[in-house]
């Protein structure tokens, strides 16, 4: 082969070199527009879930003021506090029939 001729195929090569540095730059910039993009929707899903337990803390904090009313609560607490005394006091005449029985 003469080197002041080149055959066709050498043309060819010639040729593909600059279209393969081409694509490989093009898939480069792509995935550095991917890593990008994955990096802002990571931190923009982060800040939706932020702010949706923040959304929901807020509407639990809403639902136990305003559900149940503090009237309700107190007689709750009553009741059990009523119930647990008595509860107290079986346990104490069991106690005191045990220690009799002795």
């Amino acid at each position: 082969m003469d080197p002041m001729n080149p055959s066709s195929l050498w043309w060819m090569d010639a040729a593909q070199a600059p279209v393969i540095a081409g694509l490989y730059w093009l898939l480069l910039g792509i995935k550095r527009d991917l890593d990008r993009r994955i990096e802002k929707g990571t931190s923009r899903h982060d800040d939706g879930l932020a702010r949706t337990r923040d959304e929901l803390a807020a509407f639990k904090l809403e639902v136990a003021r305003t559900y149940v009313p503090l009237s309700l609560i107190r007689d709750v607490d009553r009741r059990l506090s009523e119930q647990l005394l008595r509860i107290e006091d079986k346990l104490e005449n069991i106690r005191r029939d045990q220690e009799n029985d002795k």
